[in-house]
């Protein structure tokens, strides 16, 4: 009985994540979309954020059609749609983590002062934005294609080499120097990436902390003991990427530890991809806050001239 209770609990968590974590980046998609198609001057940041959205949607919709799999709540697949399930969740997952760096990076560059070496960026981010998109989705094609080769339908076999997936599909181990170059290419994707997110999003904590100190003796007393814009910007940013850093390493944790048991359990692995996909589903109500009410561009539009000027 209590291993039912938990298989339910479980599939009731995972369905309710995918429904909130769809609608919310729903909305923040068309907020971003009409911005960016509507204003005649839209933020570097819309784009990134309406790709960002775009791929959290697929991605929680690949998860529900392997959530749904897992339980057996539909027909079992054949060897082409399991290729397709699985290449795109992985692609999507890929993605959004590349992206997010890229939207890190574009802030970084919006918050810039003019003075700063990134100045000189500001007005070419929107074409490079364009050109990085494209970029990140034929790497993240290349290096996930693997999937498209080790993800196989198996709804009749049992095989202890065989990692369960879903109900209708594992995936079979490849060779040693497809795997290896394969971990080769994610590691070299994931420091980068972590490494340029940490860079830029510590440039903007200085930049905003900088600017406070600043505007202290602009305005009196009075008005610098309010929570500024500045303290709000800063705070979401930070709580923004801590999630994002902890739910990256839980994720590593319970994937690697899956990988070592080897383990086919439905309920674990939906637990596995519950954590997975915590961050697309959380990171539209972080983005609405930071992007909405304070907006990327705050300090280039409204405050950058007061660093310049004291």
């Amino acid at each position: 009985p209590s291993s039912f209770t938990n298989f339910i609990d479980v599939k009731n968590a995972s369905f309710s994540e995918i429904g909130i974590g769809i609608t919310a980046n729903a909305i923040l998609l068309i907020f971003h979309f009409n911005t960016l198609f509507l204003k005649h001057r839209p933020k570097p940041t819309d784009l990134i954020i309406v790709h960002l959205a775009l791929i959290h949607i697929v991605m929680l919709l690949t998860m529900g059609f392997m959530t749904a799999d897992i339980f057996g709540s539909q027909k079992l697949w054949d060897d082409i749609k399991c290729k397709s399930v699985i290449y795109f969740y992985r692609l999507m997952r890929g993605l959004s983590f590349c992206t997010t760096c890229l939207l890190s990076v574009t802030q970084a560059i919006t918050l810039s002062p003019r003075s700063s070496y990134l100045a000189k960026f500001k007005h070419k981010s929107s074409h490079q934005n364009m050109y990085s998109i494209f970029f990140l989705w034929v790497f993240n094609t290349a290096i996930n294609s693997n999937f498209l080769i080790s993800t196989i339908a198996t709804p009749n076999v049992t095989s202890a080499c065989l990692l369960f997936v879903t109900e209708s599909c594992s995936l079979c181990p490849v060779s040693y120097f497809f795997r290896y170059i394969y971990f080769a290419l994610v590691a070299f994707q994931e420091v980068s990436m972590m490494g340029l997110m940490a860079l830029s999003s510590g440039y903007m904590v200085i930049l905003l902390y900088q600017h406070k100190r600043q505007t202290q003796h602009l305005h009196s007393t009075n008005l610098s003991s309010k929570t500024s814009p500045e303290k709000k910007a800063t705070a979401t940013i930070l709580l923004l990427m801590s999630f994002f850093v902890v739910m990256y390493f839980l994720d590593f944790i319970v994937s690697s530890s899956s990988r070592m048991l080897w383990n086919n359990d439905p309920v674990r692995l939906c637990v596995q991809m519950i954590v997975g996909n915590g961050y697309a589903t959380i990171s539209p109500l972080l983005q609405s806050n930071t992007y909405t009410l304070n907006g990327p561009g705050w300090l280039s539009s409204k405050h950058q001239h007061s660093p310049q000027q004291d």
